[in-house]
């Protein structure tokens, strides 16, 4: 229904606007690529809209300001790792205050108790652990299992994702075998060796292959997000449960993104009771931090590795995981924000989101949809896909980059990859209508 010869016109319109714009950022880019990879500090930097990254000079709340002093509603907010807003005031008070007083040490600090007692009692499991990344907090969960169980693969969700894991970057391939996720460089291992691969929303599909007995646990997100927002079913969660109970593999609920359902994440939201639990990003407040939970028995079966002699090689830590920094900086963010009352109100505002969206979609009668979870919105090219091939399927390269840039020449920032909202207590009901009054007229220039 999109005219595809209009579509690449107004591209290459908003294109040209995009280097009028923004001249520093072009002039930062330049100077970036004499020396940076790709120019840029981290590759997928580059899948930015426009024919260069935008530099950034702040970012305050919901709010963002690049270098050529042209301001943003920003509702990509570091792709969760702002989800309190930028800049929280607690934060930088706590960060600056123990950067006075020292950032690492090996050694815990006084936030650590109040750390751990605040994880346990937002997500339920009683025993808790620091890592630096969400990534390196799932990798130390899978050694766990693979340790605990005697087993030698981990099973995820097709279009999972948790970030760089290697065992985690695999799909199933057409003929339904395990295979390297498109885009995955240089795996250490065929991931057909470590992995199995099961559809979301289909317990069949789980059952039967975790009745093979090598699977030490299943890591998943309670609902897919990075291939785009996917929900479960209903029953899917209870089913997920049961399945994995019987066939003795370890559950781990991946929330890193999920949290955006609420305090406790989907875990606390939707009553789930996971093993393991890995949560990154959000808690720190924009410091580098992640952590990972688990119950008391997972934790009493650990015990004896976790104190033993060979423990700073077994695979698990790093010399600046759990650092006093690391733990101020949580602390702040859990005792100040991502409370009941700031869901209350990001989660009407990602509400308004969508019903702005559904209406412009509506007006003119594309078969598009918005999914939502918690603060968190995002809309499709299809109706919404039941699992992530369908997802993975239903991506639209050429429009997804138009939209992006479209929205990002009028002051809104979406989060790269796919068209997905995030709200904070800091944004406003006029930044969503701005996004719904941006959002409608390019539909209204793709129709004419």
């Amino acid at each position: 229904m999109i005219d595809r010869a209009r579509l690449a016109s107004l591209r290459r319109q908003e294109e040209a606007r995009f280097v009028e714009r923004h001249p520093r950022s072009a002039a930062l880019a330049e100077e970036q690529r004499a020396n940076l990879l790709a120019g840029v500090p981290m590759p997928w930097m580059t899948r930015w809209p426009g024919s260069f990254p935008v530099s950034v000079a702040a970012a305050q709340g919901g709010r963002l300001v690049d270098a050529d002093g042209l301001e943003y509603v920003d509702l990509c907010l570091g792709d969760t790792g702002a989800m309190t807003g930028h800049a929280l005031p607690a934060v930088t008070e706590a960060v600056a205050s123990r950067m006075a007083t020292g950032a690492t040490a090996m050694l815990p600090s006084e936030d650590a108790a109040w750390v751990g007692a605040e994880l346990a009692r937002r997500f339920g499991l009683p025993f808790w652990q620091l890592a630096i990344s969400a990534t390196d907090a799932n990798r130390f969960v899978l050694r766990f299992a693979r340790h605990l169980t005697g087993r030698p693969r981990v099973a995820v969700m097709d279009w999972c994702y948790h970030g760089t894991v290697d065992e985690t970057l695999a799909v199933l391939g057409d003929d339904g075998r395990v295979v390297a996720r498109p885009g995955a460089l240089g795996p250490q291992a065929d991931v057909a060796a470590t992995t199995a691969v099961v559809p979301f929303n289909d317990l069949g599909a789980l059952d039967r292959r975790l009745a093979e007995g090598d699977v030490a646990c299943l890591l998943m997100e309670p609902a897919l997000t990075n291939i785009g927002i996917v929900l479960p079913a209903p029953g899917y969660s209870e089913g997920v449960r049961e399945i994995t109970r019987r066939h003795g593999v370890l559950l781990v609920i991946d929330e890193t993104h999920t949290m955006c359902a609420g305090p406790g994440g989907a875990t606390a939201a939707w009553g789930l009771e996971p093993d393991l639990l890995v949560v990154g990003k959000a808690i720190g407040g924009g410091i580098p931090c992640a952590a990972y939970g688990m119950t008391a028995e997972v934790a009493e079966r650990l015990s004896g590795p976790m104190l033993g002699h060979d423990i700073d090689v077994a695979g698990v830590g790093g010399t600046l995981t759990g650092s006093a920094l690391a733990l101020a900086a949580i602390r702040a963010t859990l005792s100040t924000a991502l409370g009941e009352e700031d869901f209350a109100a990001a989660v009407p505002l990602a509400g308004r989101f969508t019903a702005g969206v559904v209406g412009a979609i509506d007006a003119h009668r594309l078969p598009w949809h918005v999914q939502r979870l918690g603060c968190r919105a995002e809309y499709w090219f299809c109706p919404p896909p039941p699992d992530g091939a369908a997802a993975a399927a239903a991506v639209d390269e050429e429009l997804e980059a138009f939209l992006h840039l479209w929205c990002l020449n009028r002051g809104v920032l979406l989060t790269p990859f796919h068209n997905m909202a995030l709200f904070c207590p800091a944004h406003t009901e006029a930044d969503v209508d701005r996004h719904t009054e941006v959002f409608t007229d390019a539909l209204q220039a793709l129709s004419q």
